[in-house]
C-alpha cells in the first residue's frame, strides 16, 4: 500500500519539500543580508507622492466594491470557460447548453449593473 502511494506522489512530496526549503531559504538569506538602517527617504510616502491627509477609516464609495465584484465574477468565469473548453467533444450537449445558461446567467447580472450605474465614474 505505501510503495503504492509512493510510486505515484512521491515525486510531488519531494517537489513540495523543495519548495518549502527555498522558499524558507530565501526569506532567512534576504533577513540576514538586508539592510538595518533605513532612512526617512526610504520610510516616506511612495504611492500617491504626498503625505497622507485625513482619516485613513474613510468610507469607499460603493461603486468600487461592484467593479471588484464583477471582476472576480468574470475571473471565475474565465477559470470554468478553460475546462470546459477543453473537454467540450466529451460533455455532449448537455455540458454545452449547462455553459451557455450560466453565460446567460452572468451576462444578464453584467447588464443589470451596467444599467445601474455601477461602471459609470462620474
Amino acid at each position: 500500500m505505501l510503495t503504492i502511494f509512493l510510486q505515484d506522489y512521491l515525486s510531488i512530496i519531494i517537489f513540495l519539500f523543495l519548495a518549502l526549503i527555498l522558499s524558507f531559504a530565501f526569506i532567512v538569506l534576504n533577513f540576514l543580508f538586508s539592510p538595518k538602517n533605513p532612512d526617512p527617504e526610504k520610510l516616506s510616502a511612495y504611492e500617491c507622492g504626498f503625505e497622507a491627509f485625513g482619516d485613513s477609516r474613510m468610507e469607499f464609495d460603493v461603486r468600487f466594491y461592484l467593479v471588484a465584484i464583477l471582476f472576480i465574477i468574470f475571473d471565475l468565469e474565465i477559470a470554468f470557460l478553460f475546462p470546459w473548453a477543453i473537454s467540450l467533444g466529451e460533455i455532449g450537449s448537455l455540458g454545452f447548453w449547462s455553459m451557455m445558461i450560466f453565460l446567460f446567467v452572468l451576462t444578464v447580472g453584467f447588464v443589470y449593473e451596467w444599467k445601474k450605474g455601477a461602471l459609470d465614474w462620474d
